[in-house]
């Protein structure tokens, strides 16, 4: 595993853990799994775009790539949610459960998002599969 792969994963580790942490704080706190989603959304989209901006990607960070980032970023959400239901709603599982699993399905499109959104650079590495 190379460099941009190992930062990236310190990075995508810490969205991670920030993600479940607020989406379990908030089934405490009696939130909805999707208004504690959206709440979460915020949160990692500029924790997670400040940090792959700057460590993981080394570029610039800019209103531009931001909002692509949080575009990018925006397609989670819609399957998060919907990962969240049937887990939660159609299976029972608890949120506690539920939201390290919906993350550990998106981690491979984060990445490849991720990377398109910040350096503008094609979805997956060269010689990727």
């Amino acid at each position: 595993m190379g460099g941009l792969e190992l930062r990236y994963l310190a990075v995508g580790a810490s969205c991670a853990i920030l993600y479940i942490a607020a989406m379990i704080a908030g089934d405490l706190w009696g939130l909805h799994y999707v208004a504690s989603s959206a709440v979460s959304f915020v949160l990692v989209v500029l924790w997670g775009y400040a940090l792959h901006a700057r460590f993981t990607f080394r570029g610039s960070m800019s209103a531009r790539s931001l909002l692509r980032y949080a575009a990018a970023m925006a397609g989670n959400f819609p399957l998060s949610v919907a990962l969240m239901f049937a887990l939660c709603d159609l299976m029972g599982v608890a949120v506690a459960i539920a939201a390290p699993v919906t993350t550990a399905a998106l981690f491979v499109w984060n990445f490849a998002t991720s990377r398109w959104a910040i350096t503008g650079k094609h979805l997956l590495p060269r010689g990727a599969s």
